[in-house]
Order: structure tokens, then C-alpha cells, then sequence
């Protein structure tokens, strides 16, 4: 179990356990939440981009180059 201390201004410092099993860290955001019955769960907010890996699908069937990319871009003539 962990414990936390509640400072003159209201805030606290999560302690360390529990930001690892967050995976937290400095600028990361939580979202605290109290239910009716007292119950509150803190849950992270901010997500890690590689826990999105392979949750989208590509419609590439091979590898873009950096020069594809920059020809692509040329050929926009920088249109949205």
C-alpha cells in the first residue's frame, strides 16, 4: 500500500510505485475520479505513441522513401 501526504496547497506527489505502474512521469497528465459510493480511481491520461503501434491500418503495401515523399510533396505544390 501506498501512501501520499496531502501538502498546505492541496497537492500531492504520487509515490513512486505507483507512477511506475501508471508509467507516468514528469508532465504526464492523470484523470482522477470519485464515485458516488467514494471509490476513486486515478487512470493515466497522456498516452505513449508506441502503445498505438499496428492499431491502424495501411493502405502502403511497401516502404515510402524520403525522396517519394519530398516528390509528393513538390508535386502538391504545398495543396492541402
Amino acid at each position: 500500500m501506498s501512501v501520499a501526504t496531502i501538502t498546505s496547497k492541496g497537492q500531492m506527489t504520487l509515490p513512486k510505485d505507483i507512477r511506475n505502474l501508471l508509467k507516468v512521469g514528469p508532465g504526464d497528465r492523470v484523470q482522477i475520479r470519485a464515485r458516488e459510493d467514494g471509490v476513486v480511481t486515478i487512470e493515466p491520461e497522456t498516452l505513449d505513441l508506441r502503445s498505438l503501434q499496428g492499431r491502424l491500418k495501411s493502405r502502403l503495401t511497401q516502404p515510402v522513401t524520403l525522396e517519394q515523399m519530398d516528390k509528393a510533396i513538390r508535386s502538391s505544390g504545398g495543396k492541402r
